[in-house]
């Protein structure tokens, strides 16, 4: 019996969630990359119903910091059995380190993810053959070592996101519904290999599979790099330190554009309804908030919550002023027509990061904090700031019509999801404490 028979229910800032037949008992799930933001907010939801989920195996090179295990309750934490699995190296010794732990799955989310650095000055993503090499190799090194384990799973959830729809390289129809053609042909995507592998995978061993695309993922862990709004709570704390205004990067449109993001946690909660609906499989399914932020309201919220005293300097209006990177033009672009897209920067978070002033307010910061603010970004700024510098790239929106036409109704207020990730990373000594003990939902 599906979940539409049973009522919904609310877990915090968490909405309209699905509830499910309670003679569902004692699954048991493989979530892989457990470190990473996707997996770790996965296995708690999943960790959330104990009557439901009466294991969870974290697969991933180490196992989550004993910080982020500290977000869980002692019971849930009781239910994780940490795996330490390489998916670079072959399937037999993968097959051999899962069949030693005992490992069993009723369902399997595979999160697993690198990413090679681009070479000096390049943008993000633009390493695209390295990409597809790299993660293609993790999810086909894991599928083999599951057969030769004898490991096969009522499901497979494989995540991937909206790069799956070409936002990342030109103009693309808006909103992104599951059912575009994926441009393919314009520039390798390790998702497309992917996909291919996990359906051949299905078929061999009839099963089945479910494919999540999330747009920008929140959610807090303690390696954030690829978390594109971990920079700003850094830079609104400096700027509040120092005495100075925060600035905005972008132009007046991109001030007042709509922006959509993916709380990890509401993701989650989404997978675990796609994988145990059985209407859902074989299906591909986008993942927003469906609560659209401006970078407008995201701001004005920022100076709240770190006591940026100088407020907001307005955006700049000069366009001169501005650096310019533009998208690709006509039939090299997944519309395949139409002008080259432009995304205009005042400033690179990096190069701000860079500056000496900056890293010495951050560690008056963390100095201040008596020993809770813990981590320096500042050591690495390419690597821990240029995710915040992408954040400026219009990605436009996915559609949620087919998850809701199918039964899906949860629902984050991405502010209140925001205010969420930095608490918790407050709580991992990521970022300092806010100054306010809730956010303004956008009500």
């Amino acid at each position: 019996m599906g979940s539409e028979h049973y009522p919904v229910k609310h877990s915090g800032i968490y909405h309209n969630l699905p509830t499910f037949d309670p003679a569902i008992k004692n699954l048991t799930a493989i979530v892989t990359g457990a470190n990473g933001i996707s997996g770790f907010h996965t296995m708690r939801v999943l960790l959330a119903s104990p009557e439901r989920w009466s294991k969870v195996y974290a697969l991933s090179r180490r196992p989550p910091p004993k910080e982020m295990m500290g977000l869980l309750k002692p019971e849930e934490r009781s239910r994780v059995q940490h795996v330490a699995v390489d998916f670079l190296e072959d399937p037999k010794k993968i097959a051999d380190a899962m069949t030693s732990a005992g490992v069993k799955a009723d369902y399997i989310f595979f999160y697993s993810y690198l990413q090679p650095r681009p070479p000096p000055g390049a943008v993000v993503w633009s390493n695209s053959d390295e990409l597809v090499k790299v993660n293609s190799a993790l999810l086909d090194n894991f599928l083999g070592a599951l057969t030769q384990a004898n490991i096969i799973p009522k499901r497979f959830l494989l995540q991937t996101g909206a790069k799956h729809y070409g936002v990342h390289i030109g103009r693309a129809r808006v909103p992104a519904i599951e059912s575009d053609p994926p441009p393919a042909h314009l520039e390798p995507n390790f998702y497309y290999p992917q996909e291919k592998s996990l359906r051949q995978f299905c078929e061999a061993n009839q099963t089945t599979w479910n494919v999540i695309r999330p747009a920008w993922i929140l959610g807090a862990v303690n390696n954030a790099q690829m978390n594109a709004l971990h920079p700003f709570a850094i830079y609104a704390a400096v700027q509040a330190q120092k005495g100075e205004p925060l600035y905005f990067a972008g132009d007046w449109d991109a001030w007042q554009g709509e922006s959509h993001h993916s709380s990890a946690m509401l993701t989650g909660y989404l997978s675990e309804w796609a994988v145990l609906e059985d209407k859902c499989k074989n299906q591909a399914f986008n993942s927003v908030d469906t609560g659209a932020i401006s970078w407008d309201r995201f701001y004005e919220e920022l100076v709240r919550w770190f006591g940026v005293g100088k407020g907001i300097h307005p955006p700049e209006e000069d366009l001169s002023k501005f650096h310019e990177i533009k998208g690709r033009s006509g039939k090299d672009t997944p519309m395949g027509y139409g002008p080259a897209p432009v995304m205009r920067s005042l400033f690179s978070l990096v190069d701000w990061a860079s500056k000496p002033e900056n890293k010495e307010a951050w560690q008056q910061l963390m100095k201040a904090s008596g020993g809770q603010l813990t981590d320096d970004p500042f050591r690495d700024p390419q690597a821990n700031f240029e995710f915040g510098d992408a954040a400026f790239l219009r990605v436009g929106s996915l559609a949620m019509n087919k998850a809701r036409r199918m039964g899906w109704t949860g629902f984050v207020d991405t502010i209140e999801a925001l205010f969420e990730m930095y608490s918790e990373m407050g709580d991992l000594g990521m970022v300092p404490r806010m100054k306010v003990n809730a956010a303004k939902p956008l009500v």
